[in-house]
C-alpha cells in the first residue's frame, strides 16, 4: 500500500513507519522543517519526506499520487507553555487540512491517533489545549467521513510506552531514576490503575487496521488500543525497581494525587481481538525493552 504518515519523526510515528517498511508497503512523510529525524536516521532513505513549512498539502497529494491511507500520529501536548493558538494549529488546523486533502484525492481511510485519557474529565483539566482540541478535530473527522466516501478510523490509545520514547515520560523517567540510583523518588500513593501498552503491540493493531480495512463499512469506526489488562502506577513502580536493581528509595504517598485524577483506565480490546489481535508483549517484558535502551544510553556515556 502507498501510505502518508503525518508525526513520523515521533516515538510512535517512528515505529509505524518502520513497521510499514518492512512490510513492502510505500511510505510518505509529512513532517515540519525543524523535527528531529533521528529515530528514522536508519531508513530515510527509504521514504520521501515532505516539510509542512515547504509544501501545499493539496498539491502534495497530487505530486505522491494515488494514496492507500492517512495514518495521523502527529500531535502537540502543550506541554511547554505553548499558546493556546498554536497548540489548534498543530491539532486541528494541520490535520484538518490533511484530512480535505485526503478526501479531495479519493484516499479511501484516515487513521487518527487519539488518546484514552479524551474520555476522562478529571484529566481534561490538565493539558486542556491537547484534550480540546483533541475532540475538536475529532468531531470534524466524523463529519467529513460521513459527507464523502473516505473511511474514519479512530484510534483510542492506552498508556504507550516502549524504546525511543521522550526521556520526560513517566515510564522513561522511572527507568532512569532508577538507574542511576538517585536517592530519593517521590510519588503519589500510586493506586492509579493504567493500561500499559508496548508500542510494538500498538503498531501490530495499525498495521492489522490497514489490512483490514476494506471491511469497514461505516464512515466512522474507534478502537481502544491497549493491553486489556490494568496495573496500579505502584506496582509498575516497583517492578521497575526490582528489574533495575535500584538503591532508590520509593516514597509513595509523599505527593498528593493531581486534581480530579482519573483513578481507573482500561481498553475494552474484544472489537481488536474480533480482527485478530493480541497483545504479545507482557509489561516485564516490555519494561525491560526500556531498561535496556536506558542502561544502554548510562553506559555509552
Amino acid at each position: 500500500m502507498r501510505v502518508l504518515v503525518t508525526g513520523a519523526t515521533g516515538f510512535l510515528g517512528s515505529h509505524l513507519v518502520k513497521a510499514l517498511l518492512a512490510e513492502g508497503h510505500e511510505v510518505y512523510i509529512l513532517k515540519r522543517k525543524t523535527s528531529d529525524c533521528s529515530r528514522l536516521a536508519t531508513v530515510l532513505h527509504e521514504i520521501e519526506c515532505f516539510d509542512l513549512e515547504h509544501v501545499e498539502i493539496e498539491g502534495m497529494f497530487r505530486d505522491i499520487g494515488p494514496l492507500d491511507a492517512v495514518i495521523h500520529t502527529a500531535t502537540s501536548y502543550a506541554r511547554n507553555q505553548e499558546s493556546y493558538h498554536a497548540t489548534l494549529e498543530a491539532n486541528v488546523s494541520m490535520p484538518l487540512q490533511v484530512l480535505e486533502g485526503a478526501i479531495r484525492c479519493g484516499t479511501p481511510l484516515f487513521m487518527n491517533t487519539d488518546t484514552f485519557s479524551n474520555t476522562a474529565q478529571g484529566i481534561f483539566q490538565r493539558l486542556v489545549g491537547y484534550h480540546l482540541t483533541k475532540r475538536h478535530f475529532l468531531e470534524w473527522g466524523k463529519h467529513l467521513a460521513a459527507q464523502s466516501s473516505l473511511r474514519f478510523v479512530n484510534l483510542k490509545l492506552e498508556h504507550l510506552y516502549g524504546p525511543a520514547d521522550s526521556p520526560e515520560k513517566f515510564i522513561p523517567y522511572i527507568v532512569r531514576t532508577c538507574l542511576e540510583n538517585q536517592p530519593d523518588l517521590y510519588l503519589t500513593p500510586g493506586e492509579q490503575m493504567r493500561d500499559f501498552i508496548h508500542v510494538r503491540d500498538a503498531v501490530d493493531a495499525y498495521l492489522l487496521l490497514l489490512r483490514q480495512s476494506k471491511l469497514f463499512t461505516a464512515s466512522f469506526c474507534e478502537f481502544q488500543v491497549g493491553s486489556g489488562v490494568a496495573t496500579s502506577i505502584k506496582s509498575l513502580v516497583r517492578e521497575v525497581h526490582r528489574l533495575t536493581e535500584s538503591a532508590t528509595t520509593l516514597h509513595f504517598g509523599a505527593l498528593p494525587y493531581p486534581s480530579q485524577e482519573m483513578m481507573h483506565s482500561l481498553a475494552d480490546v474484544e472489537p481488536l481481538r474480533r480482527y485478530g489481535w493480541r497483545s504479545q508483549v507482557p509489561l516485564r517484558e516490555g519494561l525491560l525493552t526500556v531498561i535496556e535502551e536506558h542502561r544502554s544510553r548510562i553506559s555509552a556515556k
